[in-house]
């Protein structure tokens, strides 16, 4: 709110500041620091409330802090009862709506964590009687932001929303592989000429490729589950920049201590907090792997629908389901919509590393300011390649048909299959057999036949689909 704007409508109370006094609605949650954050940062229109996962981590970081000032005697049983109920309310969703400062904002996320500390604040004075703004009985930096500062809270709470997230990715990246793999399955017996560099290669079977899809989508799952482990690294306890400057003894391994137990993580202190705070490669290095698993489902896609591509003067090998009419102008044409939503989500994710890859680099000294941009980037490549991937799953990959008749024909008329006799009658011979056989438009196995270049029993073992195929 500017001053060109009207005052609150409703009752307000007056919250203060160092930069003076404002009214803040009656009935918000949120405080002095939240309004002004809400004024200073109109910016993407996505506000933090959105992001369930960071603002779980954040009801257990305030919680846990809570019950280990009370543990250490910095902060009585009474008000630590009332923050920790109210950081539960915000680890379960119940005040997300609460969470109204927008996710890009300057001052290295220090509005995200105050718009925590004043909600967590007035929800617990409201449990205990008090009325919302009443900070000379339950203060939101006194008391809820004790021991703590920006520098160590929203990190720590990316960092357990990103182990969150990612592990909802992967269980839907597993669920796309076995679809893949699913379908490997049904289409072993099925041979196809194979393409490099989009000219005819030498055949193999369907199932084959989607054997490798799956394969490429398992490894990928891999190297995401490997990003565990670096996301485990906290600097709770650091403070301001790693000195631990108003963090009493004890507090560093009690409040990861008790954040795991809230979690179920598997946190650790960092073994130098200086460094923990200001290095954010973590972040980096989530891009990349992120941007390795969009760029490669990309690729499939790619696949899918050139292999889809018809009905009649494409590729035309496989069939996917047809999910919505693909013209405004076209009767009946049905487009791949679902790979090309994949794509672009893929797209999306390569420009968010870029975004990602800039703002880590622009950290300077003690602290990287540029936390908020990291964390929108991020939530967002993880929410949409999860998104994308079980759209991928549902309805597209699980009701594939294959086009037999369109890859029967294929291989009977193929000359790739030449290759399979090059190591009975050398290099050279096949590449003639090959070289007529296109002009004549007759087969590669009515040639060699007819010229009798090979008894008919290994001709018909070398041109076999097991063999071809590689099957054995």
């Amino acid at each position: 709110m500017t001053h060109h704007e009207p005052p609150p409508a409703g009752p307000v109370r007056v919250e203060h500041d160092s930069l003076g006094d404002r009214d803040v609605p009656a009935e918000a949650y949120w405080g002095i620091s939240t309004l002004r954050a809400v004024e200073n940062f109109p910016v993407s229109g996505r506000t933090i409330g959105s992001l369930r996962s960071l603002l779980w981590g954040f009801g257990a970081i305030k919680s846990a802090a809570a019950r280990s000032n009370e543990k250490l005697g910095f902060l009585d049983p009474e008000r630590s009862a009332a923050i920790q109920a109210a950081a539960r309310e915000v680890m379960d969703g119940l005040l997300d709506e609460h969470f109204v400062v927008d996710r890009i904002q300057g001052g290295a996320g220090t509005s995200t964590n105050m718009n925590a500390n004043e909600v967590i604040a007035n929800r617990a004075l409201e449990l205990l009687g008090h009325t919302k703004g009443d900070y000379a009985f339950l203060h939101p930096i006194d008391d809820v932001n004790r021991s703590q500062s920006t520098n160590d809270t929203y990190p720590t709470a990316i960092k357990v929303a990103l182990q969150r997230e990612l592990a909802l990715l992967c269980a839907e990246h597993e669920q796309l592989s076995n679809a893949f793999a699913a379908k490997a399955t049904e289409f072993a017996g099925i041979v196809k000429v194979g393409r490099t560099q989009l000219q005819d290669a030498v055949p193999m079977t369907l199932g084959q490729e989607f054997g490798a899809f799956a394969e490429t989508l398992s490894e990928d799952r891999n190297r995401l589950l490997e990003l565990l482990p670096h996301l485990r690294e906290s600097n709770l306890g650091a403070t301001a920049i790693g000195t631990g400057i108003t963090a009493p003894p004890g507090y560093r391994s009690l409040v990861i201590e008790e954040l795991n137990a809230l979690t179920g993580l598997q946190l650790v202190s960092a073994a130098n907090l200086v460094e923990a705070t200001s290095d954010t490669g973590v972040f980096l290095l989530v891009s990349g792997v992120l941007k390795r698993a969009a760029v490669k489902l990309s690729k499939i896609c790619n696949d899918l629908r050139l292999l889809s591509s018809g009905p009649q003067t494409g590729f035309g090998e496989i069939f996917l389901p047809a999910v919505q009419a693909g013209s405004s102008i076209m009767p009946g044409k049905v487009n791949p919509v679902i790979p090309e939503m994949v794509n672009q989500v893929a797209f999306r994710v390569v420009g968010t590393d870029a975004t990602v890859t800039m703002a880590v680099e622009a950290g300077q000294l003690q602290l990287n300011a540029f936390e908020p941009v990291v964390a929108d980037a991020l939530f967002e490549s993880l929410s949409w390649l999860t998104s994308a991937c079980r759209q991928l799953r549902t309805h597209c990959i699980e009701g594939i048909t294959a086009n037999t008749a369109v890859l029967q024909q294929r291989i009977l008329e193929s000359v790739s299959v030449v290759t399979g006799l090059a190591p009975i009658i050398g290099y050279a011979a096949a590449a003639e057999l090959a070289k007529e056989a296109l002009a004549s438009k007759r087969t590669v196995a009515g040639l060699a036949t007819e010229r009798g270049l090979l008894d008919e029993q290994i001709l018909n073992q070398a041109l076999s689909p097991s063999s071809l195929a590689g099957l054995g």
